[in-house]
């Protein structure tokens, strides 16, 4: 069976309703995705592009007035919708097949089919033509298409071009919770922002554990931030909060005293939970009062009700918009208050916090990451300092706590000195991967 040989229906739409038609649309598309997920489980790369090449883009530049090529035929009398919406699965089932078979390399092939000279609108060509080519010209500039895109960079070359293209992993974790977005799309997404992810952790381990190696040359390991060396003082600062009074203890405490309570009772444990021990008390006042009275005011309805683990979950997304892009669209004014004064440490480890006691927020929070991005990413690095480090510092803090990855800092000698300030040069920080034995 060849793209050719799909079965499309062939109806004259004048002679059926508009239910009838969407209904055929429905069925054809369904075919080409079941021709689709067949051919790529069975045929190498090249057939696979070739098949997808001879529905959607071969014809195109034919000069005969009543030509219309097969697949657009089905089409045509109705909105590019359909069409793209069919464009982008295809793609995307020939994407995921791709990457959990390590044939990342065609996916930049299907990816640059749709540049080509003969899609370009001509004078020439006939008016079917023409809105088909106008139609694929739309997909091309949209944001489907630039989506598609960013599974063809490979790691390491995002870093270059445009700065969010650094960031890459949480745009993508906004793809795969998005449902509107096919089930390919979504897997796909999810599958390769955990690689890269995972990529950071290992690179970041490595980093730290020969950067500090007196026999390591400086082209042995590569630092996968850009925050320079300076990155080594900021761990060893992060490592530092371990032992009786660590995040992780104190979160397991929260979590303890918490149930039971009131929603009322709840939400005000929570403000205090999240800014205890934190540094600058004096400076981040103004940010816990402004929390404080978001949360006071959130759901009143329910706040003589014990907690749930519903309201529990809610309660913490609700908190992380607070803190990052509360319409989901715009930065909250607490973030660019947190930001503007320099505290990006500050508002990561609030983050961190709400996250140790609710794992199920992180996908949440990763999603207003990416809000976050696409806000600021329409103005140049200059002006994205502040957005820049919080992310950088991000990374490296959630690298840090990730379930996998070990940290410990180890002093290397007595301090000499009488200065009760804790001299961060004299330790060694370490890194480990740690091993899943129930594997």
């Amino acid at each position: 069976m060849t793209a050719n040989s799909l079965p499309i229906s062939q109806e004259d739409p004048r002679c059926v309703t508009s239910n009838t038609k969407q209904l055929n649309v429905q069925i054809a598309q369904e075919e080409v995705y079941s021709f689709f997920v067949e051919i790529v489980k069975k045929l190498p790369p090249e057939d696979v592009l070739r098949e997808f090449k001879g529905l959607f883009i071969d014809g195109l530049d034919s000069e005969d007035s009543n030509y219309i090529p097969g697949i657009y035929s089905i089409f045509l009398d109705d909105n590019d919708r359909d069409l793209c919406n069919t464009l982008k699965r295809c793609c995307y089932i020939i994407i995921n097949n791709w990457k959990t078979n390590r044939k990342d390399k065609y996916i930049q092939e299907l990816v640059n089919l749709f540049v080509d000279e003969n899609l370009k609108i001509k004078p020439h060509n006939p008016p079917a033509v023409k809105i088909c080519k106008s139609w694929l010209e739309n997909f091309v500039n949209s944001k489907d298409y630039q989506e598609i895109k960013l599974f063809a960079t490979k790691y390491g070359e995002s870093s270059k071009g445009h700065w969010a293209n650094r960031y890459t992993s949480y745009l993508l974790i906004d793809q795969s919770v998005n449902g509107n977005n096919p089930k390919e799309q979504q897997e796909a997404a999810r599958r390769l922002s955990k690689q890269i992810k995972d990529k950071f952790k290992f690179e970041l381990a490595m980093y730290v554990a020969r950067s500090q190696s007196a026999v390591s040359s400086t082209n042995r390991y590569t630092n996968p931030s850009i925050l320079g060396d300076h990155v080594l003082r900021l761990i060893k600062s992060i490592v530092l909060k371990k032992g009786v009074f660590s995040h992780e203890n104190i979160a397991h405490i929260f979590i303890k005293q918490t149930q039971n309570q009131t929603f009322e009772e709840f939400k005000i444990n929570l403000e205090k939970y999240l800014f205890f021990s934190v540094e600058n008390q004096e400076i981040v006042e103004n940010l816990r009062q402004q929390l404080a009275d978001a949360l006071s005011l959130w759901k009143t309805d329910y706040n003589q009700e014990i907690i749930t683990k519903e309201l529990f979950l809610r309660t913490c997304n609700r908190v992380i918009d607070c803190l990052t892009a509360e319409n989901g669209k715009e930065p909250s004014s607490l973030f660019i208050l947190l930001i503007n004064q320099g505290h990006s440490l500050t508002l990561v480890i609030i983050l961190l916090k709400i996250i140790l006691i609710s794992k199920n927020s992180r996908r949440h929070l990763e999603t207003r990451i990416a809000h976050l991005i696409r806000f600021y990413e329409k103005y140049p690095e200059e002006e994205c300092k502040g957005v820049i480090n919080f992310i950088e510092i991000f990374n490296i803090t959630f690298a840090i706590h990730a379930e996998n990855v070990e940290y410990n800092l180890i002093k290397m000698e007595e301090e000499q000195s009488s200065n009760p300030q804790l001299d961060l040069d004299g330790y060694r920080v370490f890194s480990q991967m740690k091993v899943d034995r129930q594997k």
